[in-house]
This record gives C-alpha cells, sequence and structure tokens, in this order.
C-alpha cells in the first residue's frame, strides 16, 4: 500500500510540480545539437522584464523561461535564426509559432513574450537573415525557399524536437499566429505541411503579388507631379467618401461595414477653378479613383484587388511618393532583375508582374488548396481589415473562396476555415474600427472545444481606454445595429 502511495505520489508530481526540474534541464538543451541545429545559447531567464537583444527596450512582467538560440543550416547558404522560449513554469501543454512580418530579418520578441504569458512553448525565426532589406536574396535561390517556407517548417520541427525533451512529451496542441508577413506565412505552412498545425491564425496575409500592385500605384499616382494628391486633402476625401457609403448599413457611425459595395464618384471632388485645399484637380481625381481600383493588365484582366474605401487617411503608404516604399520594391530589384540600382519608374504592369510571378511560383505564392489541412481537422481563421493601407483586403477574400472551392466538402467548409473582416481596421492594427480582439482564445475555443466563431468582440481604443467594441462576423455577413442603444456596445448588434 505505501508503494503504491509513492508511487502515486511521484505521478502526480511528475504532471504538476517539475518546475525546478526544468530549470536543471534549461543548461542540458545545448546537448540536443544536431546536423544543421547549432544551438548557441541556452540559458534561464528569470521571472520580470526582458531586455530584447541589441537594443534598450525591455517587455515588462514576462514568467521564468528557458531561451534556446539557435541556428539552422537545412543548406549549405542556410543561416536561419530562431528562439525557442519554454515556460520554467505554469506550461499550458501547447505550442505557438509566431509569424514575421515584411522581409523578416529579426525575432519577434513581443510575439514571444505574449504567447509566453499565455502559458504556451513558442518560437520564431529571423526567416533566415538580419536587416529589413531583400537584398540577402539577390544571388541565393535557397534563401529565398527559405525566406518564404523552409525556415518556418524547420523552426517549428526544431522547436517541436525541444519541447519533446524538455518536457518529456509532445505538445498536445500545436498552433500558429501572424499578420502581414506572418499571415503568408501561416498560409504556406498550411499549404505544404498539412499534419504541422491543429491551427492557423493568418491576419492580413500579404500575397507576394502585392509588391507588383503597389508599384502600378506608385507609377500611377506620383510619378507624374500633377498627380499626386497631398496628405492634407487625405481628411476632406475621407468625409466625402464616408457621405457616400457610411449610412449603408443602416448607421451612420464613421464606419463602412460593406466596402465590397461602396462606389464613389470623385469627379464630384474636382475643383471648379484652380487648386485649391478642400477639392481635387483633374489629375488628382484620377488618381484617387486609381487608388480604388483594381490593378488590371491591358487585356482588362484584374491582377490584384483594389484599396477598399475607408482608407484615406492611410493612402500615403501606397501613393505618398516621393519614392514607394522599399518593401515594395525590393522584391524587382534583389529577386527579379536583381540589380540594385533598378529604377521602379521603368516598371511595366503586365510584363513586370509576369516575370515576378514565375518567379514566385512554387516558391512563395499562395495556395488555397488546403484539403488536406482540413482533413487533418485543421482549423483556419482569417481575418483583414477592411481598411487595411498596405494589402488589399479583397485579396484574402479572394483567397477565402478559392479555399472553399478546393474544400473536401465545400458547402460545409465552415467547419474549417472562417474569414472575419474588421471595418474600419488598417493594415493588421490601427484605424477608426475595432481592431482589438483575442484571437488565441477564439482559436483555442475552436480547435480544442468544437466551437467555431460565430462573432468575435472586437474592441476599439482612445488613449488606452475602450471606447467603442463591436461584433466581427464571418464573412459575407456584417454587423447590423438592431435599433436601440448605444452603437459602441457589442450587444446591440447582430451579425446578419
Amino acid at each position: 500500500m505505501r508503494g503504491r502511495l509513492a508511487l502515486c505520489m511521484l505521478l502526480f508530481g511528475a504532471f504538476t510540480a517539475p518546475a525546478a526540474l526544468y530549470a536543471q534541464s534549461c543548461e542540458a538543451v545545448r546537448k540536443l545539437s544536431s546536423p544543421g541545429v547549432s544551438i548557441g545559447l541556452t540559458e534561464v531567464t528569470g521571472a520580470g522584464a526582458f531586455t530584447v537583444p541589441d537594443s534598450t527596450n525591455k517587455i515588462p512582467r514576462l514568467p521564468a523561461f528557458c531561451r534556446v538560440v539557435a541556428k539552422l543550416k537545412p543548406t549549405a547558404d542556410s543561416e536561419i535564426g530562431i528562439e525557442v522560449w519554454l515556460p520554467l513554469a505554469g506550461w499550458n501543454g501547447k505550442y505557438l509559432a509566431v509569424g514575421s512580418g515584411g522581409w523578416g530579418g529579426s525575432i519577434d520578441y513581443r510575439g514571444l513574450a505574449e504567447a509566453l504569458g499565455r502559458g504556451y512553448a513558442t518560437s520564431a525565426t529571423d526567416d533566415g537573415h538580419t536587416g529589413s532589406s531583400a537584398r540577402f536574396l539577390m544571388g541565393h535561390p535557397e534563401k529565398f525557399v527559405d525566406f518564404a517556407y523552409r525556415a518556418e517548417h524547420e523552426m517549428t520541427n526544431e522547436a517541436k524536437a525541444l519541447i519533446r525533451s524538455f518536457y518529456g512529451r509532445d505538445a498536445r496542441y500545436s498552433y500558429w499566429d501572424g499578420c502581414s508577413g506572418g499571415g503568408r506565412e501561416g498560409l504556406l505552412q498550411g499549404a505544404r505541411y498539412p499534419d504541422e498545425f491543429d491551427g492557423i491564425i493568418a491576419g492580413d496575409p500579404a500575397n507576394v503579388r502585392r509588391n507588383a500592385w503597389a508599384l502600378w500605384l506608385a507609377n500611377e499616382t506620383f510619378k507624374d507631379p500633377a498627380a499626386y494628391i497631398p496628405p492634407s486633402k487625405y481628411p476632406m476625401i475621407h468625409r466625402a467618401v464616408l457621405a457616400a457609403c457610411d449610412a449603408n448599413d443602416g448607421l451612420n457611425d464613421g464606419l463602412i461595414e460593406d466596402p465590397e459595395h461602396c462606389q464613389v464618384d470623385f469627379q464630384q471632388l474636382e475643383c471648379k477653378a484652380g487648386d485649391r485645399t478642400d477639392c481635387l484637380t483633374a489629375r488628382q481625381v484620377q488618381s484617387a479613383q486609381t487608388m480604388i481600383s483594381p490593378a488590371k493588365d491591358t487585356a482588362g484582366n484584374a491582377l490584384f484587388e483594389r484599396v477598399e474605401p475607408g482608407t484615406e487617411l492611410r493612402w500615403a503608404r501606397l501613393a505618398g511618393g516621393p519614392e514607394p516604399a522599399d518593401l515594395f520594391v525590393d522584391q524587382f530589384r534583389y529577386v527579379v532583375y536583381q540589380d540594385p540600382s533598378w529604377d521602379w519608374r521603368s516598371f511595366v504592369l503586365d510584363r513586370d508582374a509576369s516575370k515576378a510571378n514565375a518567379i514566385n511560383k512554387g516558391v512563395d505564392e499562395l495556395d488555397p488548396h488546403l484539403a488536406d489541412f482540413a482533413k487533418h481537422k485543421g482549423k483556419l481563421l482569417l481575418y483583414h481589415g477592411w481598411a487595411d493601407q498596405q494589402v488589399a483586403p479583397g485579396s484574402t477574400v479572394d483567397f477565402y473562396h478559392q479555399a472553399i472551392e478546393a474544400s473536401p466538402d465545400p458547402a460545409n467548409a465552415s467547419n474549417w476555415i472562417r474569414l472575419f473582416m474588421v471595418p474600419g481596421m488598417g493594415h493588421c492594427s490601427g484605424g477608426e474600427g475595432p481592431d482589438i480582439f483575442d484571437k488565441i482564445s477564439v482559436l483555442e475555443q475552436w480547435v480544442e472545444q468544437g466551437r467555431a466563431p460565430d462573432r468575435i468582440i472586437a474592441s476599439h481604443l482612445t488613449a488606452g481606454k475602450p471606447d467603442r467594441t463591436r461584433p466581427l462576423c464571418p464573412y459575407p455577413q456584417i454587423a447590423r445595429y438592431q435599433g436601440s442603444g448605444s452603437i459602441d456596445e457589442a450587444a446591440n448588434f447582430v451579425c446578419k
């Protein structure tokens, strides 16, 4: 009897009290280096503030964890940096991979911190280089593969191996969370490695075709100085758009719930006599109309969707000049033409988009064929801000429709994929709309409890305090005001 009691106590302790043992074994993780994996640092980081490496930035109030820093070399030309953070106590038994943004080049420490604070074992990667430029890709096709999908896959495999060794068991669930470039990465992982994650959060996914669209807009809206719209005119344009479309959803609230059905005639803003701050010149009218029009080739085929009405206050990201952002130009400088001096003014939509697409094909192009991910019982939570100033929201709507068509059972695709469009939200966050919502908890409930999200409550903050809540609805539903109560309270809206 005493022996059985001792055994029970031992088993109970194995599941509830090994925090001290984890700390002792953190240094031993260094010995797990294998071919292609070099672990450079393992250290116990005590509870409290964490100083981001090579900076003075601090992340406050973190629990104690085992920090693992490693380099991965799946090819001779690879140099993939990763970090894996393993909670020393209170591990929730799950794993969360954190995506990157832009061209990668750094570890998302705040993403790691958020996951750790929730009790997750977590990891992030620099996508195979350091710095924000894509220059590292010039002449390095293997690094292009690393950036597109291999770095994330190799990181995930290594993180799962470390979890298994450190805790003595596999994670019960594995998740991906990323926005922009991280959203694109999550979708690539789901298509290529359908058994890798139980759930994927992909926000505002930056379809690589976006870069050609952005350069087309640059050439159309500010290469000619007469086409340039000064930012001082943006508020005037935004007011005109709201006047045309805000009430289409039955409520004047400063948000356009359904911008897909918003059509604006900017000719009504044309100056009657000379250029003024409260009107647009004829050439500026053309630029404004171009901003909310899809990019089309010479045959009239739409190559990329439009910036939606409601985004006017942030048009400077794409049309602010005097040069387009390096984020957009770098693909053509370093991947398509491999010429650092390539001039964006020479861009021709049909020719250059075709060249870029041929290089991206099979490497960094989003694939909506996610049937195997669905068969794995994976759940995909897509979201996108309707007022995204950097990636056309319609590109995600298109991807969603294509994924449903390719689903094993299109009529019941909502069992594994749902899209939530966020009115008034900019690229991944910000804007006039409700942009703060607990995506991870929503995905957990869907995967672990089978509770598919029928609405997600989102908040908007001013000076750090909530001043509006709204339900986000599964596309194509939108939030409709019920006719009574505060328009700033989610409880007074239904999804229809």
